[in-house]
């Protein structure tokens, strides 16, 4: 008997969406912004770093633009940069490249949260095994009853189990959700956590276009920042908080209903005078 219930949601799609957000986010916006429908081919930290070696003019628009506004640094580090000019030349192209993949392979804290729903979704699947044997045997036991049973009674306790399988169904539903609903979370907060630590190690090495390394055909050493990248992001981000999983417990629909009493006979009308 099959419920249609998704239980083995594929680890690959953990991976496509830390590529999505670190190796491929939008220029020089938050991870979130390559969900608002923007280029994700490329990552640009910030116009701003390339020039950071050419003397304190370079630093003046910067102290200009904080001072009037008082914008925290995460605030100035998340703004996109102005639009060039027409005509203007954009400035020469500093390349990094980001392997993400081997990012989430040595990452303590995607591994965490990889380990913890594959547990949680064995739990689940396993529940739901041992609920589907409960319910067979209900019916099993139903079948053999049925040249015994009146056929009302019959009729009463194929409509409970049926109503306990349609309430199981549901209970399994909402864990399977809530199950997925935490890994959502989960990869929001490590997508996040890896597009600083990947803006950090770019501006440092002045590097204003990141890409990731399925883009790129041959690329000297010198420009991969994966092992930085990999070494940072661990010690941002070594672990995360999940929640328990008290709000999924399992589905109460074990124990057979007792069987409905028969009704009384009713008693005969007083006769009419």
């Amino acid at each position: 008997m099959s419920f249609g219930i998704p239980l083995h949601m594929p680890v690959h799609r953990i991976a496509a969406r830390l590529l999505l957000a670190a190796g491929l986010a939008a220029a020089a916006a938050l991870p979130a912004a390559a969900q608002q429908g923007q280029n994700p081919e490329w990552f640009v930290p910030g116009q701003g770093g390339g020039q950071g070696g050419q003397g304190g003019g370079a630093q003046r628009p910067a102290q200009t633009q904080q001072r009037p506004a008082q914008r925290p640094p995460q605030a100035q580090a998340n703004r996109p940069p102005a639009a060039l000019p027409p005509g203007q030349q954009p400035p020469a192209a500093v390349i990094g490249i980001v392997d993400v993949p081997e990012i989430q392979r040595v990452s303590t804290a995607f591994n965490q949260v990889r380990e913890e729903i594959e547990k949680r979704r064995e739990k689940l699947n396993g529940d739901l095994q041992r609920e589907q044997a409960r319910w067979r045997d209900e019916q099993t036991a139903l079948a053999n009853q049925r040249a015994s049973l009146p056929p009302d009674q019959l009729r009463q306790r194929e409509r409970d189990l049926q109503d306990r399988i349609t309430d199981s169904q549901r209970v399994f539903r909402e864990r399977s959700r809530a199950i997925e609903q935490v890994a959502q979370q989960a990869l929001v907060e490590i997508e996040q956590g890896l597009g600083q630590v990947i803006r950090q190690v770019a501006a440092s090495r002045h590097v204003n276009l990141v890409l990731p390394r399925p883009l790129v055909i041959f690329n000297d050493p010198a420009f991969d920042l994966t092992e930085e990248v990999a070494t940072r992001f661990n010690q941002a981000l070594r672990s995360v908080n999940l929640p328990p999983e008290g709000s999924e417990a399992p589905a109460q629909a074990a124990a057979p209903a007792p069987a409905p009493a028969r009704p009384a006979a009713p008693a005969p009308a007083a006769p009419r005078r």
